[in-house]
């Protein structure tokens, strides 16, 4: 009997170090630590130089040539992010390609997503994974505790839903290297009880709840101290109880936007048979034909509609 933890320790899974998201994102897609910074620094400068050299083919004393060599690499900078063209040339050498989920192309082709090897998304520079692992779909983004399990029928929304929030999603073409997660996940599948959190919830939930309860320890202090008179007294509970909300909707404020930054990195159970039209419908607005079509339905979802059923999707 093959423990499901175990199975689910099996995933690789590199989490967020500094802005080093395209690292983490290809070898979270590879399983392993094939990729150090020094690696994509490495195929940064490569491109750089061959950039210049195309550049003084104008001619070395050209204006052209001169802005070029003032401006910045385009191709990584010192945060730690890497462009698209270092991450497609990173994969080159395992014989992996990229094709742009969204484009004519690929679409014309009428591939269903969960007939897919891997997915990598980007969004204002931050890379993650998608991919299948056995029969089953894992959401690998770094700014997780932990692998998400994504049911099939989730895929397509979940696609869908980055897609109307802006992000850039490619298809991974070729054969990924073997891994241990793939032929321990063939043999078995896993469940999740509990979708992993966003790396620092928990200290933004705790930090929350220290602030309310130094709050309700001030206000008690507040009201025991008899020598101020009862109008100041007044004036500071107030002024204590409205810093208690402010100090919660901060909060609240900053794990939106955490939530935000990752784009949709949530997980759900498989839906019912009477929810399979909702997920339908959402694929369509990924652009997704391999979903089934429903009738009268001619008009793109919008983001605050897909945001809706995917909320109903998760209260079941």
């Amino acid at each position: 009997m093959f423990d499901r933890k175990l199975n689910m320790d099996s995933i690789f899974h590199e989490k967020q170090e500094g802005s080093l998201c395209a690292q983490h994102c290809l070898n979270n897609l590879l399983q392993g630590e094939y990729f150090t910074p020094v690696d994509l620094s490495s195929i940064a400068h490569q491109l750089d130089e061959e950039e210049r050299m195309r550049m003084a083919e104008g001619g070395m004393a050209s204006e052209e040539y001169r802005t070029f060599l003032q401006q910045p690499s385009g191709n990584m900078d010192d945060s730690g992010f890497f462009s698209i063209q270092v991450i497609s040339n990173a994969l080159r050498v395992w014989g992996l390609e990229l094709i742009l989920f969204n484009s004519r192309e690929y679409q014309s082709l009428m591939i269903n997503p969960i007939n897919e090897k891997a997915f990598i998304c980007n969004y204002k520079e931050h890379w993650f994974t998608i991919r299948k692992l056995g029969q089953q779909w894992f959401n690998l983004n770094s700014l997780l505790t932990g692998p998400e399990l994504i049911s099939d029928t989730y895929l397509a929304l979940f696609l869908a839903q980055l897609q109307q929030e802006g992000y850039s999603i490619f298809v991974i073409r070729g054969n990924l290297p073997e891994c241990e997660a793939e032929q321990i996940l063939g043999i078995m599948r896993v469940h999740q009880q509990q979708r992993p959190k966003l790396i620092g919830e928990d200290e933004a939930q705790t930090s929350a709840g220290r602030s309310a309860a130094q709050s309700q320890v001030d206000m008690t202090f507040a009201v025991e101290d008899e020598v101020v008179d009862e109008d100041e007294e007044l004036k500071k509970a107030l002024a204590l109880s409205r810093q208690d909300i402010d100090v919660e909707d901060e909060e609240a404020d900053l794990r939106r936007a955490i939530q935000l930054s990752m784009q949709g990195a949530v997980m759900s159970n498989k839906p019912s048979e009477s929810e399979m039209g909702n997920v339908k419908l959402a694929s369509q607005a990924a652009g997704s034909s391999a979903v089934g079509q429903r009738a009268g339905q001619n008009e793109a979802l919008t983001a605050e509609e897909l945001r809706k059923r995917r909320q109903a999707y998760f209260d079941r």
